[in-house]
Formats: C-alpha cells, structure tokens, sequence
C-alpha cells in the first residue's frame, strides 16, 4: 500500500502542471493581443489650454503635433518648447495608465505574477 509515492491520487501532479501550462500560454496569448490593441491606439494630450496638442501611438512614437498659430512667438520659444514637452509627457502618461490597466485587468491585480511578466 505504501508504494505509491508521496502524492495522493498517483498521477494527480503533471495533470495539475498541464493545467498549469495551459492557463500561462492562455495568459501569454492574451497579452500578446492586448499589447497589440495597445500599439494601435493614439493619446493626445494638450498643453496652454488646447494651444499645443500631442498625439502618440501606444508604441511611444510621436505620431502628430499640432499648433496654434498663435502659440507660435518667435520672441519666446521657450514657452512653446515648454508646451511642447508637456503634452508629450501628458500622452506618454496616458499610455502607461492604460497599460497598467490592460495588464491588471489580465493578471487580476495580482501585479504581472511578481513581476514575471
């Protein structure tokens, strides 16, 4: 009777591991297709009350920048400068929201396995 093994049920372990196996590549497949949704998507952010506005690309690449005209002082650069940097910083924030949303949704806030992922 006690030749069995440690494990009750014999073979209950790899049956387990597979499970186990099956729901990791489920949740890499799963991610893999967020990360694309993501990198399709545009932020835009707007700096000086809508005079500057930043538009990026869920893969961080700038992909439009749009001026008023008005905002454009060539006695005072810096201040576009300025705006410039801050709707960019503004959308790239967006992204890293949306992100840690789309991966906390997927692992259940259970924070990416420990940081497996």
């Amino acid at each position: 009777m006690a030749k069995r093994g440690g494990f009750p049920g014999g073979m209950g372990m790899p049956g387990n591991m597979n499970n186990l196996m099956k729901q990791a590549q489920k949740m890499q497949k799963q991610m893999e297709e967020n990360q694309k949704a993501l990198e399709e998507k545009e932020f835009t952010a707007a700096a000086g009350g809508g005079a500057v506005e930043v538009t990026i690309s869920g893969k961080k690449e700038v992909t439009k920048v749009k001026l008023a005209e008005e905002v454009v002082d060539p006695d005072d650069i810096e201040m576009l400068e300025d705006l410039i940097m801050a709707a960019t910083n503004e959308a790239l924030r967006k992204v890293e929201v949306e992100s840690a949303a789309v991966m906390s949704k997927l692992t259940g806030g259970m924070g990416g396995f420990g940081g497996l992922f």
